[in-house]
């Protein structure tokens, strides 16, 4: 599938076949697409990717969903979060085998361009999970895969549940398996008229 074909056919999907089956190792491996691949700012790669298996995980996930389906009966459910603390904790082992001019250029501007600004290292997460789950959403259907991004759930009890680091931020799930219904027809798309400006609002 080329990729203008997953990004047409990609849609939010509710119901999956319960009984499908993905391996652990196909699911790693489509995680590894996106990790491999999807953009983080300064390469910081901010992602931390739960992928949830435990039956009674995610039957606990559920009742903290809205008791939305697709929590318990996709065959894949990760839970994205980002990690506050990488521009700091993985600097070095991100950039350590840069070279020396690079390296007197990265650091500060990272320094810079985080520390003490707490607002800040909370949007990049949510930008860079953002981008990471829209690139694992598409190569789930360039393999044939639905999704369902997902933000419905009480974000602080499933933290909990999972036994979330403070220094991560819960971005959004998202669930992947084989779909059973057809998504609902595309309504409301707003014209690129009405929404994309040019040069000044």
């Amino acid at each position: 599938m080329n990729t203008l074909d997953a990004i047409a056919q990609r849609r939010a999907t509710k119901q999956f076949d319960s009984q499908h089956v993905m391996t652990l190792d196909e699911k790693k491996a489509l995680l590894n697409i996106a990790l491999q691949n999807a953009p983080s700012a300064f390469n910081l790669q901010h992602w931390r990717p739960l992928l949830v298996e435990d039956a009674a995980q995610r039957a606990a996930i559920r009742e903290l969903a809205w008791d939305q389906a697709q929590v318990t009966d996709a065959s894949m459910l990760v839970l994205l979060c980002g990690d506050l603390s990488s521009w700091e904790s993985q600097v070095q082992s991100i950039w350590g085998e840069a070279a020396e001019p690079v390296q007197q250029f990265i650091y500060p501007a990272i320094d810079q361009y985080y520390r003490d600004k707490p607002q800040v290292q909370r949007d990049e997460i949510m930008r860079s999970s953002g981008i990471f789950a829209q690139t694992l959403m598409l190569a789930a259907q360039a393999q044939g895969y639905d999704s369902c991004p997902m933000d419905g759930f009480d974000f602080e009890a499933v933290g909990k549940v999972v036994n979330k680091p403070d220094h991560y931020q819960i971005a959004l799930m998202v669930a992947i398996g084989k779909g059973i219904s057809q998504p609902y027809p595309r309504i409301g798309k707003l014209p690129l008229e009405q929404i994309v400006s040019v040069d000044r609002y």
